[in-house]
């Protein structure tokens, strides 16, 4: 009996402490003390023992912390190897370097003012992590240089924001571009869709414009000018609608009665800039001092600026003679000739017997041959007399076509409606502002 009385006392002994053990741990993971109140004893965490973690500083896909960014431009006729100068680089990855694919990279391709950063580990030997080459604000590619050579290319993404622009003009559209903050390519832009319907360089004091248009940016900055989506400009006291339209063989623009704004060839063959000499049967001749028949159209503008094909054409020469320094002549069709007179260089793409496109660029302004000044002679055969660029009357593309009216309709209608909602401003300053 007294035997089973003490196996009785321990089996009630452990089934208590069994029950105990199990309300303790279920007090526990409920977050309940057993023996004293959760406010006495609130656990506080000294905030000082932890270390903040340094926020990654992100440049082209890499965290560059304790790095340092070393930021240029390519210089004219600098070598690749010169733009690594100041750093190490493994021997095994410079041996890569030099037997790199043209299919992976061409190092003929690096032009001079392009933008480059060379990123460094900051110990003694100043070590090459990485090489990033930027073509265009878009593209960049980066040359990874730490341990073995990989190349990569990347691009931005394009943001296009669609905005609205009205300004007035104060003397010549050439010397209020500035005032008026336009983008030079929006100017262009603007000019080449009314170029043969207003004499931009007659404008005057008063004219005044609305436009609507896209604007591309990268990383919240301004890139490039997309679509003109309508026009609207008032020259004399006369108004000139475009509005863009597509047939079914590319974008164009017409005005309020469906007329193509475009015509064979563009009217300037170089960005919009100030007449320096217009054409003369009876100019005095500045080097030759003597009167005789200027039979070209004289644009300034700086050494190096782009010139560009007229109209889609055959190049009939490319090359150099005393009179006309370096210069370019294409046959645009049986009828129209042009000619480009006094380049600083020939584009590598204009030889003789090429095709060329319509602005594609052929040459850079320069001041060869008989010149006293860096210009752009512009000159224009018809049936293979020289005639006056500016003032031939040239065939317009086609005008709507009656099965695309009520499509074009709606869309001119809803395009005056969005114009006349801009207002005009009593200044000479624009306004723009983002849709």
């Amino acid at each position: 009996m007294i035997k089973l009385a003490s196996r009785k006392k321990i089996y009630l002994f452990v089934l208590g402490a069994t029950l105990l053990l199990s309300v303790s741990i279920f007090l526990f993971v409920a977050d309940i003390s057993v023996f004293t109140l959760p406010a006495e004893y609130e656990t506080k965490v000294d905030s000082s023992q932890f270390v903040k973690a340094e926020k990654p500083i992100i440049k082209f896909g890499m965290a560059v912390n304790g790095m340092e960014v070393k930021q240029g431009y390519v210089k004219r006729d600098q070598l690749f190897a010169e733009l690594l100068e100041g750093s190490f680089i493994a021997p095994a990855v410079l041996q890569q370097l030099q037997v790199l694919p043209k299919s992976v990279f061409d190092f003929r391709k690096i032009a001079a003012r392009k933008k480059y950063s060379l990123i460094l580990q900051k110990d003694s030997l100043k070590s090459a992590v990485a090489f990033v080459y930027e073509p265009s604000p878009v593209e960049y590619i980066v040359f990874n240089l730490k341990d073995s050579l990989w190349v990569e290319s990347h691009k931005r993404e394009i943001t296009t924001e669609e905005k609205s622009i009205t300004g007035t003009i104060n003397s010549s559209l050439y010397e209020t571009i500035d005032a008026l903050e336009l983008s030079p390519e929006l100017t262009n832009k603007f000019v080449d869709i009314f170029g043969w319907q207003v004499d931009f360089q007659h404008l005057q004091k008063g004219d005044r414009f609305k436009l609507i248009y896209e604007e591309n940016s990268v990383e919240e900055a301004p890139y490039s000018i997309g679509r003109i989506l309508g026009i609207y400009f008032e020259h004399f006291d006369h108004g000139y609608y475009a509005f863009p339209f597509d047939q079914g063989d590319g974008e164009d623009y017409f005005d309020e009665e469906g007329n193509s704004l475009r015509k064979a060839l563009l009217k300037y063959p170089i960005e919009f800039t100030r007449i320096s000499s217009r054409y003369s049967l009876n100019r005095f001749h500045p080097i030759a001092k003597v009167f005789r028949a200027h039979l070209g159209t004289d644009f300034a503008a700086a050494i190096g600026t782009p010139i560009r094909s007229v109209g889609d054409g055959i190049v009939l020469e490319a090359r150099y003679s005393a009179n006309n320094g370096n210069y370019v002549k294409i046959r645009h069709n049986g009828t129209y000739t042009t000619g480009y007179l006094h380049m600083s260089k020939i584009a590598s793409g204009a030889v003789a017997g090429a095709h060329v496109k319509q602005g594609q660029t052929i040459g850079y302004v320069g001041s060869t041959g008989l010149a006293t000044g860096p210009h752009l002679c512009y000159r224009f055969w018809r049936n293979g007399v020289q005639v006056d660029a500016l003032r031939v009357e040239l065939p317009p593309s086609k005008p709507i076509e009656k099965k695309y009216w009520p499509e074009f309709e709606e869309v001119k209608k809803e395009l005056i409606l969005r114009l006349q909602l801009i207002p005009f401003t009593d200044s000479y300053n624009p306004v723009v502002a983002a849709r």
